[in-house]
């Protein structure tokens, strides 16, 4: 990856100006707000397939690089505004609040606002609720579009979409998100993708703690984890998340991709909303507590894979990495999809 001094950044195509991918149709032009990890891979895919990106963060440094993949990189979120499509990708709600509603946000110009901002990252769906009726002031579509997977999965093409807001605002991204991702689901009107997405990293987290538990069982038993990881993999419990997990607990290496501090937000958000609609969730809650002993244990900017220390840990169990090759069920799709 190319540095910012030496990185070559492109002229300004136009706001409205539209890009094309493959000789396929047209596509808006596009800002982005918002390149941390998952954000950076997912715009230098828009870039890398032409679309015209012009990037925002609020640490300019690490919007940079993406001049180097085709982005345009602007100094002040204002320059978005004139974008017929704006995605954004941050961290929680108040990171988003103050992207669109902020002094200098996508919004605050009357005479000027984005035509749809299609918002990525994972907040309640009563923040976002209030952020569509903000959009809709400025006649300005808002749709909800979280994503399933990490960085390294936006990398490989391989995440997953899911989407809720007006159909036409719908229709109209669609095209750009499947340059994102493998899939695109749409759940209808409203904030039906928000809930989806805090119900997916319920899941996330519970599959996680569940790998940890039998991974060490396994191992106190006698049998590498290693091996354990190999068969689950390859049998019909495997999945994409249990297979590019697996070299994070084969070698623990606790390198983040989403870290115990993110986990425990959607934990907070998934449990509230079982509370608001009156369904118990005894799995999900207890996971909690356990994602909360690795933030309370100090282990809060590593992955939140370091759950299988704490259960080692509570096992009497000492893990030693193995630095072997680890299959993560991602290198040779990235690879393929380069050819």
């Amino acid at each position: 990856m190319s540095s910012h001094e030496d990185a070559v950044v492109p002229q300004d195509r136009g706001a409205r100006e539209s890009s094309t991918s493959g000789g396929g149709a047209p596509h808006p032009a596009v800002g982005w707000a918002g390149t941390g990890r998952m954000g950076f891979a997912m715009a230098r895919r828009l870039a890398g397939a032409g679309v015209a990106v012009a990037a925002w963060n609020r640490t300019a440094a690490r919007a940079a690089p993406l001049a180097a993949h085709g982005a345009r990189v602007v100094g002040e979120l204002a320059e978005l505004r004139s974008r017929e499509v704006v995605f954004t990708m941050v961290s929680d709600e108040r990171a988003l609040d103050a992207l669109l509603l902020g002094p200098d946000g996508l919004l605050a110009d009357p005479g000027q606002a984005p035509g749809t901002v299609v918002d990525c990252s994972t907040v309640s769906p009563e923040a976002s609720a209030a952020l569509r009726a903000a959009c809709a002031e400025r006649a300005t579509a808002f749709l909800a579009a979280p994503v399933s997977g990490n960085a390294e999965v936006a990398e490989a093409g391989l995440l997953s979409v899911v989407v809720s807001g007006e159909r036409a605002a719908y229709e109209k991204a669609a095209p750009l998100l499947r340059l994102i991702g493998r899939s695109v689901t749409y759940a209808g009107e409203g904030e039906g993708a928000r809930l989806v997405k805090i119900a997916h990293n319920l899941v996330l987290g519970v599959v996680t703690q569940a790998l940890a538990e039998t991974a060490v069982l396994a191992e106190k038993g006698g049998v590498p984890r290693r091996a354990y990881l190999e068969f689950l993999n390859d049998s019909v419990l495997g999945s994409a998340f249990t297979r590019y997990k697996t070299p994070a607990f084969v070698r623990l290496d606790y390198t983040p991709t989403f870290t115990p501090v993110l986990l425990r937000k959607d934990f907070d958000l998934g449990l509230a909303a079982g509370r608001a609609l009156d369904v118990p969730l005894p799995l999900a809650a207890a996971t909690a507590q356990l994602v909360q002993a690795c933030v309370s244990a100090g282990r809060v900017d590593e992955d939140f894979a370091v759950l299988l220390d704490l259960q080692a840990a509570a096992s009497g169990l000492a893990l030693a990495p193995d630095d072997g090759a680890v299959d993560d069920g991602l290198s040779a799709t990235e690879e393929a999809s380069k050819t």
